[in-house]
């Protein structure tokens, strides 16, 4: 067949800008970039299996109370604790005890020579002439009125002599006793007379030494103390509360103790005294709790802190495995839609067993990832890395 001229110029027109048209349309494509569909770094859609590992509910409601922690210090209990001093005036001539030494009730601490005691021991032997003449005089009376040479007024007279000498030598024992010397001491002095001049301090109770007050050669009087014993088997816990929390102390409520020396160890117990008076210059309440201390360990002066808790009231709570922290931030994940979730940041409080007060940050009525979030945003994480990469 043949084809007119003119028709061929024509197509071959149309054929060229067809061909022109496709070309621009290629080069124009390629100078626009690629659409790219918006995404969500904090979002992530799960697949099946660690879908179905998760556990998803509500935050729980629980009664909780607002705790409140106050520096404390261990102390000595004040009912188990005595301060010894010197019976005598005297001289320190030995001190037979140190500082954080156990001793046993009876034991000498230490000895001194004292003036006082030489003259209450030549006072003793003395009254025990004076009974001794006294029964003589009495038992020549009783001889004399048998043979009628005196009256029995005469032998009254003297029987009153060795009733009052009988009464002196008692209290010059009891004195005796009084200074520290022992029923056996006083009669070893009766038997052989002779004065000592040496006074002995005595530990009056079962205890641990926790001061010495004196020094050898020093004059101490009967007032001073030369030892502090405490029984340590049992201490206090002593906190001072603020003014503004006194009102929520009261005898019998439970706290919480950390000591400083051993912040892995939790001590539980409740208040058994609260102060009746409030501390003018530090406007603090003065609270403590006994503390059970057979092995020692809790020393006076350590270092504490109290917490304790008011009035519980219904707040909402998340287990620890619900929380992600990342950095300062603490978020949870929460489910966007059936099998989509979004990490967000939220405000907790303070941490009670396992969970973690929700403050804010969760309205009512939303689920959220309560087991398995760790493992829910270490995949989030990989899946936003690799589409940057793929970016």
């Amino acid at each position: 067949m043949t084809i007119h001229p003119s028709l061929s110029l024509a197509l071959l027109a149309c054929l060229f800008v067809s061909s022109c048209s496709k070309t621009n349309e290629t080069a124009s494509a390629k100078t626009q970039p690629a659409a790219k569909a918006p995404s969500d770094p904090m979002a992530i859609k799960p697949n099946p299996t660690l879908l179905k590992d998760l556990k998803i509910g509500e935050p729980a409601t629980s009664d909780i109370g607002t705790s409140h922690t106050v520096a404390a210090r261990v102390e000595v209990d004040e009912t188990r604790v005595t301060r010894v001093g010197s019976p005598v005036l005297g001289r320190i001539s030995s001190i037979l005890v140190t500082e954080g030494q156990q001793v046993q009730k009876g034991q000498v601490l230490a000895l001194l020579n004292s003036t006082g005691l030489s003259d209450a021991q030549l006072g003793f032997l003395k009254a025990i002439s004076s009974k001794q003449l006294a029964q003589r005089a009495v038992d020549r009376a009783q001889q004399l009125l048998k043979a009628d040479v005196i009256g029995s007024a005469e032998l009254q007279r003297r029987e009153a002599e060795l009733a009052e000498a009988t009464a002196e030598l008692d209290a010059a024992r009891d004195q005796l006793v009084l200074l520290g010397m022992t029923a056996e001491s006083v009669e070893d002095l009766r038997r052989t007379r002779s004065i000592n001049s040496v006074a002995r301090v005595i530990a009056p109770m079962d205890g641990t030494v926790l001061d010495r007050k004196v020094t050898l050669g020093q004059m101490i009087q009967p007032s001073d103390t030369v030892f502090d014993i405490a029984e340590l088997s049992h201490v206090w816990l002593v906190a001072d509360v603020p003014e503004s929390n006194s009102s929520l102390l009261a005898n019998g409520l439970p706290v919480e103790a950390h000591l400083a020396a051993f912040p892995e160890r939790k001590l539980f117990g409740k208040l058994s005294f609260i102060g009746a008076t409030l501390n003018p210059e530090t406007r603090t309440v003065r609270a403590r709790m006994d503390l059970p201390n057979p092995s020692g360990r809790f020393k006076p002066a350590m270092l504490a802190s109290m917490i304790f808790k008011d009035k519980a009231n219904k707040r909402m709570v998340v287990p620890l495995s619900a929380v992600v922290r990342e950095g300062n931030t603490e978020s949870l994940f929460v489910e966007t839609s059936p099998g989509n979730f979004r990490l967000i940041p939220v405000l907790l409080g303070e941490e009670l067993e396992g969970i973690r007060i929700l403050l804010d940050g969760i309205k009512p009525g939303q689920r959220i990832v309560l087991d398995g979030a760790f493992h829910l945003n270490n995949e989030r994480r990989r899946l936003a890395v690799g589409s940057s990469e793929g970016a």
